[in-house]
């Protein structure tokens, strides 16, 4: 019996070695913190198809972050010309390139390890590197572009570069350290301890690899393991509210400067925070204690993603088990081409945060970034108390489904056909209200068995279209258009909600464009505000930039959504409320031959 033990006892021993041997001990979340508030990593190494994918999301949005860098370097040009200067280098540097050769020209590991985490609040990205001269490389052609070298600095014998923000009180140091490449956000003035935990010369006690955290998470959850994410608002918002945060607290102190240059106000009035700032934040964090996210599906064709909300209990309860009679928030697959269901429930909804409104003017918050708060809750009392007349405080929820969308040349409003249903728990009620404003609708008396009704001719004429009116035993529902009457008995008939569903979203890449094409306009009309404050020769210059940064930002934007949307098959998202927390399942399915 001793002997078998003492084999069993070898045995364990053996295989806790080999676990810890295949532990890449600089590995990047080797060095983040196990109580780092926020972090995105892999958890290994990308395959081909997942590589892939990511470069081809990564490329769609490519133009609208240059169009970001333009703009935030337009509106940093007054105040802090040296980053401006800096954004514009970065932006040459990837200017006419894909994500993916951008990676490999600065040396980065596509395949490989990489995180985002926090020392504090402050940002820390490792990324594993293929060849870390070609960072060096990249680093050197950046500084060329600048026009200057960045400022160099060495900690302990680890080399780094640095760049001061002076308008933020804040600094971006860049090192390379072994085979990663390591770049922080920290204050200006960072103290040594922080330096040197951001350079990874000091490893934290406890790191998130020892910690097993996100493989957890990952597999609870169902997230792949690469670019899991994970937000710890218990951690987060003491750090961000109380003022104790190096980060957050160099950039408090330069807005405070910036302040007392304007007005006057002396710095020290502007920084100063009250004794229950801890407290009102701990108590803030347990109503929503963390967020994460992860993809659920990632190939040339399927771009799935869920995220978890984790709720107090009190909330998740008031939810989780509300079953709402809405036609097609039930819908499990497809809809019309633009079908969005939205649940609210009034009685329920008046009850929930009757409650919270009552609980925080019980005990109202006392720090000074958070007492808006009380007079937004104080405020919310009285309207859950309004809420409650009818017809409105009969609502259970709202659908709109659009089966065509498209400009109109010289109107501002579209043509479209579609449906729109309001589900609630008296219809006829709700009738005898339309029927009050409207005398044209008086003689309106749907059956309730979901026939559908035409509506009276002058209320034709102003619609421009032919519309009916359809009645359930707890819902009411318009068509609009050319056989939209076809559909209304159907649409009421669609299933209602499952427990604690609250939204359902579909929409095909068809009908994406045709909202494109709509926001086209208002792009159109931007440029031409734009034109009109760059003409104008009383205009300060300093408007005349953030106008035209505005106006470029907004198009690279809309150029980009365009590109991406004539990939996109269809979109499906919906949220629910389970025991724990709220759950959002977004699906895109993307056609691989516009890819």
């Amino acid at each position: 019996m001793r002997m078998t033990t003492r084999y069993a006892a070898l045995g364990l021993a053996g295989l806790l070695l080999a676990a810890c041997h295949h532990q890449d001990k600089d590995a990047p979340l080797a060095f983040a913190p196990a109580d780092t508030p926020y972090v995105v990593a892999n958890l290994e190494p990308l395959d081909d198809d997942t590589r892939e994918a990511l470069f081809a999301r990564a490329n769609a949005q490519l133009p609208a972050q240059l169009a970001q860098f333009e703009a935030m370097a337009s509106r940093m040009e007054q105040s802090d010309p040296a980053s401006a200067r800096l954004l514009r280098a970065l932006h040459a540097e990837l200017q006419g390139k894909d994500a993916e050769a951008f990676a490999r020209g600065a040396g980065v590991d596509t395949s490989g390890h990489a995180a985002l985490y926090g020392v504090g609040l402050a940002p820390v990205l490792r990324l594993g590197l293929s060849d870390p001269s070609a960072f060096e490389a990249f680093v050197g052609r950046l500084e060329k572009a600048w026009g200057e070298p960045l400022e160099t600095a060495t900690v302990d014998g680890q080399n780094y570069r640095r760049h001061v923000f002076t308008s933020a009180g804040t600094q971006v140091i860049l090192a390379t350290v072994g085979k990663q490449a390591v770049a922080a956000l920290l204050p200006a003035d960072a103290a040594q301890p922080l330096l040197r935990q951001a350079l990874g010369l000091d490893r934290p006690q406890k790191s998130l690899q020892d910690d097993g955290r996100l493989a957890t998470l990952a597999k609870a959850k169902g997230y792949r393991k690469w670019g899991i994410g994970q937000l710890d608002l218990t951690r987060a918002l003491p750090l961000a509210i109380d003022g104790k945060d190096p980060l957050f607290a160099a950039i408090r102190r330069s807005r405070a400067e910036a302040e007392s240059a304007k007005t006057g106000e002396p710095v020290a009035n502007q920084l100063r925070t009250s004794p229950g700032c801890a407290a009102d934040a701990v108590r803030l964090a347990a109503r929503v204690p963390s967020l994460s996210f992860g993809y659920t599906r990632l190939d040339a064709t399927h771009q799935d993603m869920r995220m978890d909300v984790a709720l107090a209990p009190d909330i998740s309860q008031a939810f989780a088990g509300l079953q709402v009679a809405l036609p097609g928030l039930g819908n499990d697959d497809g809809g019309a081409p633009f079908d969005l269901s939205i649940a609210l429930p009034v009685a329920d909804l008046r009850a929930f945060w009757g409650k919270q409104a009552e609980a925080v003017v019980a005990k109202p918050f006392t720090c000074e970034s958070l007492l808006d708060l009380n007079d937004s809750f104080a405020k919310l009392g009285p309207m859950m108390q309004q809420a409650a007349i009818p017809p409105f405080g009969d609502m259970l929820g709202l659908r709109l489904a659009l089966d065509t969308l498209s400009p109109t040349p010289d109107s501002s409003l579209p043509d479209f056909s579609g449906r729109l249903v309001l589900a609630t728990k008296n219809p006829d009620v709700m009738l005898a209200m339309s029927q009050m404003m409207v005398s044209s609708l008086s003689q309106l008396k749907p059956a309730a068995d979901g026939t559908p009704t035409p509506l009276p001719q002058d209320m034709v004429g102003m619609l421009g279209q032919p519309a009916w009116i359809a009645r359930a035993d707890q819902a009411l529902a318009l068509g609009i258009g050319k056989h939209e009457d076809k559909q209304l008995a159907a649409t009421l008939k669609d299933p209602t909600g499952q427990a604690g569903q609250m939204v359902r979203l579909h929409l095909d890449g068809a009908m994406y464009l045709a909202w494109l094409k709509l926001m086209e306009t208002r792009i159109g009309d931007l440029a031409s505000a734009t034109a009109a404050i760059s003409q104008d020769p009383d205009a300060p210059a300093a408007d005349a930039h953030a106008a035209d940064s505005d106006a470029s930002r907004a198009q690279a934007q809309f150029a980009a959504m365009k590109a991406q949307a004539e990939r996109i098959r269809r979109i499906d998202v919906e949220m629910h409320v389970e025991q724990g927390g709220m759950v959002i399942n977004n699906r895109t399915e993307l056609d691989p031959a516009q890819g």
